[in-house]
């Protein structure tokens, strides 16, 4: 956009927060009372799939420890609260996309040692069905404002949903392993052979859906593939003891 033009339209319509309406001085950008709310995951985490720990409890979390996900390392901005629900849910459902610089500005800093070795990066993909009854996939849309940001090349369609699922809440890990089961695969013409790739997703949860990603991707010949998304959900164990 020109910068005239920005200039007028800043000035009619000034910038606001992005979790909220408050005006700020540029686009993407929290106020003050919502950035000092944003709880932004610092360590301790788990070295693998990043989920925040209350205090160290080693290096992995009791579930990497268990059993190892097919990515090497998953990393999020953002815990999964309510300020993280205002950020994520209007892009998801209400088509403001105008959040997605600030989204992948945030990103960028946990996962900048995975942004720079990393060789391609591909969005969690949506299945054909949700993608024309939302049309438009916000992990993709993160996907590529980060390698505008970075200067990584993105495959937009390298990974492709073949069937629905259904919404993995409530699930245990044996139904959710259950419910991805060859949910994804490559296309034709995915170029990941080789590749180092970062899958890149809005929320990471309980780890299922990066994790049946990540098999397909290994599967196609990727060399290695870690995780980075805007937010992550807290283990619910911690926050049933009030520790999360």
């Amino acid at each position: 956009m020109k910068p005239l033009l920005r200039w007028v339209l800043d000035s009619l319509l000034p910038p606001s927060c992005l979790a909220c309406d408050t005006p700020v001085e540029k686009e993407g950008q929290f106020c003050l009372g919502c950035f000092k709310a944003a709880n932004f995951i610092t360590a301790p985490f788990c070295r693998i799939c990043g989920v925040p720990m209350p205090y160290v409890m080693g290096e992995e979390c009791e579930g990497c420890a268990t059993h190892k996900p097919a990515f090497t390392q998953a990393r999020a901005a953002l815990r999964y609260d309510e300020t993280a629900k205002r950020l994520i849910l209007p892009l998801k459902y209400a088509d403001h996309t105008e959040a997605v610089k600030g989204l992948a500005e945030l990103m960028r800093r946990p996962g900048e040692a995975l942004l720079q070795t990393a060789n391609l990066l591909v969005p969690v993909p949506l299945h054909p069905t949700r993608l024309r009854a939302r049309r438009f996939n916000q992990a993709a849309l993160l996907a590529i404002a980060l390698a505008r940001l970075t200067g990584r090349p993105v495959a937009v369609d390298a990974l492709q949903r073949t069937r629905p699922t259904q919404p993995l809440e409530g699930f245990g890990a044996a139904r959710r392993r259950e419910e991805l089961e060859g949910a994804f695969a490559l296309s034709l013409d995915s170029g990941i052979s080789g590749k180092r790739v970062l899958l890149i997703d809005d929320v990471m949860t309980s780890g299922a859906t990066a994790n049946a990603c990540a098999t397909a991707l290994l599967a196609g010949g990727a060399a290695r593939v870690d995780v980075l998304t805007a937010a992550r959900v807290s283990d619910p164990r911690f926050e049933q003891l009030g520790l999360a």
